[in-house]
C-alpha cells in the first residue's frame, strides 16, 4: 500500500492531507518525468467541488513551471479525461475528484498514454519526490509551459457517447440523477441527442452539495421520482460519474451486480460475450453467481476495486467486469468505469430485448447480506487466527450452497470485515456474529462497528 495514493488515487480531506502544495508537487513531478525528452502534455478534467478549482491551478502552476503544457477540460467526468488521455495521445491525464466522497474531500486520480490508471512504479515515483523534495529544475523563458482550454475535448466525448447507442431513445421517459457532479451537464446532452425524454435532478452544483443525499449513494429521491412520474428508467451517478446504479420503472434498484447480469446474458446471447466470462470482485452478491451458474455464464473474482478487475479483464481477454458499486468496465469502449455509458448500455439491452428493466431482472435473486466491520488489535494475526479460521469453515459449511462467508481486512484501517450472504436476513446475522463472538472470546477484538 502506497503511503499516498492508493487504489483511486491520492485522496483526502482538501487541504489538511491533501493540500495545494501536495498538488503543485505532482504536477512539478509530472511536467518534469514527462518532459525529459518532449514538451510534456497533460490534460485535466475536475468536478464541482469547491477545492477542485484550487488543486487545477496548482496542478497547472507545477507543470507549467516544470515546462509541460496543460490542457483544461474543467468540469467533466473520469472516464471523459481517459478516453481523451488516449485518443489524443497526451503523456498523463489527471482528474480532480474524490468520486463519492463528501464535498470537503478531494483527491488526484493520474491516468497513462492508453487511459488506464497510472503504473505504479510512475506512483512510487512521485511519492519517493514528495517525501524528498529533491531539486527539479525550473523552465525558464521560452521553455515556461501554457494552459490552454480543452473544453473541445469534453465535446468530442459526449458526440463519442452518443455515437456507442444502437437506438434510438424516443418515448423512453428516463430519469437521471447527476449527483451535483461531473455528469451534470454530459449525462443530459447525451441522453437528449438520443431522443430521450430526460428528466434531471440533482444537477445545481453550488461547489458543496456535490453527492449530498443524491446520486449513487443515496437513491430514495431517484426511486422516489420515477416511481411518482412513472418513468420508465432512472439512472444514478457519482460526483465524477465512473459508476451508475439504476432504477426500473417500479422503483426497484438494479446495482452494479444486477447490470452485470443483464449486459452478461445480453452479450451471451448474442455471442459477444468473448471467453463467456464476467470479471467480478468478491464481494460481489452470491445471488448473482447462481444466476450466472444457471445461465451457463462463467465468472472470475478480483480482489475489491475496479483496478483489479480491469487488470484481470486486461490479461485475459475478458470484455465485461465491475463491481456491485456500480463500476462497470465495457472493455471494447473504455479502460475506466463509465456511469454513462453504463447507462446507455443498459439502455441497449432495455430496447433490445423490448422488455422493462424489471423483466431483465426477474432470474437475479439478491441474497440478504450482512457485513460488519470489528476492529482488531492486529489484523492479521486476527484474519489467520486457528479459532477464528475454525468459525469460518463451520459457518460455510453450515450455509453449504445457499449462501457464503467472506472474512477480509481493510486495506485502509485496522479492521476485519465479516460478510455473510444467506437466505434470510436472521442467518446473516447469526452466522456473522458467531464469528465476531470468537473474536471477542480470543481477546482479539478492540471494537465493533455496525
Amino acid at each position: 500500500m502506497s503511503k499516498y495514493f492508493g487504489t483511486d488515487g491520492f485522496r483526502g480531506e482538501a487541504n489538511m492531507n491533501l493540500t495545494v502544495d501536495h498538488a503543485f508537487q505532482v504536477g512539478r513531478f509530472l511536467g518534469w518525468y514527462y518532459g525529459r525528452d518532449h514538451k510534456a502534455q497533460i490534460v485535466i478534467g475536475k468536478d464541482t467541488r469547491r477545492s477542485s478549482y484550487m488543486f487545477e491551478c496548482a496542478l497547472s502552476a507545477g507543470i507549467t513551471a516544470s515546462g509541460g503544457d496543460v490542457y483544461l477540460m474543467h468540469v467533466t467526468t473520469t472516464p471523459s479525461v481517459s478516453h481523451i488521455a488516449k485518443v489524443d495521445e497526451f503523456d498523463c491525464g489527471i482528474m480532480i475528484s474524490a468520486s463519492h466522497n463528501a464535498f470537503h474531500d478531494n483527491g488526484l486520480k493520474l491516468i497513462n498514454r492508453h487511459g488506464e490508471k497510472m503504473e505504479q512504479e510512475v506512483i512510487d515515483e512521485i511519492e519517493e519526490y514528495l517525501d524528498s523534495k529533491h531539486y527539479l529544475p525550473y523552465a525558464t523563458g521560452e521553455n515556461i509551459g501554457r494552459v490552454i482550454d480543452y473544453s473541445s475535448g469534453r465535446n468530442r466525448y459526449i458526440g463519442y457517447l452518443i455515437s456507442l447507442a444502437t437506438h434510438s431513445y424516443k418515448d423512453m421517459r428516463v430519469a437521471l440523477d447527476c449527483a451535483n457532479g461531473s455528469a451534470w451537464m454530459i449525462a443530459k446532452s447525451v441522453f437528449e441527442a438520443l431522443g430521450a425524454e430526460t428528466h434531471v435532478i440533482n444537477n445545481t452544483p453550488n461547489g458543496v452539495n456535490i453527492n449530498r443525499d443524491c446520486g449513487s449513494t443515496h437513491l430514495e429521491s431517484l426511486k422516489n421520482y420515477v416511481r411518482e412520474n412513472k418513468l420508465d428508467v432512472g439512472f444514478a451517478f457519482d460526483g465524477d460519474a465512473d459508476r451508475c446504479l439504476a432504477v426500473d420503472e417500479k422503483g426497484n434498484l438494479v446495482d452494479g451486480d444486477g447490470i452485470l447480469y443483464i449486459y452478461g446474458r445480453h452479450m451471451k446471447d448474442r455471442d459477444k460475450l468473448e471467453n463467456n466470462t464476467v470479471v467480478t470482485t468478491i464481494m460481489s452478491n452470491f445471488g448473482l453467481y447462481k444466476a450466472f451458474d444457471a445461465a451457463g455464464i462463467n465468472y472470475e473474482k478480483t480482489d475489491v476495486g475496479d483496478k483489479y478487475v480491469y487488470e484481470n479483464m486486461r490479461a485475459n481477454g475478458h470484455l465485461l467486469g465491475g463491481e456491485q458499486s456500480g463500476h462497470i468496465i465495457f472493455g471494447k469502449y473504455a479502460n475506466t468505469g463509465d456511469g454513462i455509458l453504463t447507462a446507455i448500455k443498459v439502455m441497449q439491452a432495455v430496447l433490445s430485448r423490448k422488455m422493462p428493466l424489471s423483466k431483465l431482472t426477474q432470474d437475479l435473486e439478491i441474497y440478504p447480506q450482512v457485513l460488519k466491520n470489528v476492529r482488531v488489535q492486529d489484523k492479521e494475526r486476527a484474519l489467520k487466527d486457528f479459532a477464528v479460521q475454525s468459525a469460518v469453515r463451520e459457518v460455510s459449511e453450515r450455509l453449504g450452497d445457499q449462501g457464503r462467508i467472506l472474512l477480509r481486512k481493510s486495506g485502509t484501517e485496522p479492521v476485519l470485515r465479516v460478510m455473510v450472504e444467506a437466505p434470510t436476513h436472521e442467518m446473516c446475522e447469526e452466522n456473522v456474529d458467531a464469528v465476531i463472538a470468537v473474536m471477542n472470546q480470543r481477546g482479539l477484538v478492540v471494537e465493533v462497528k455496525k
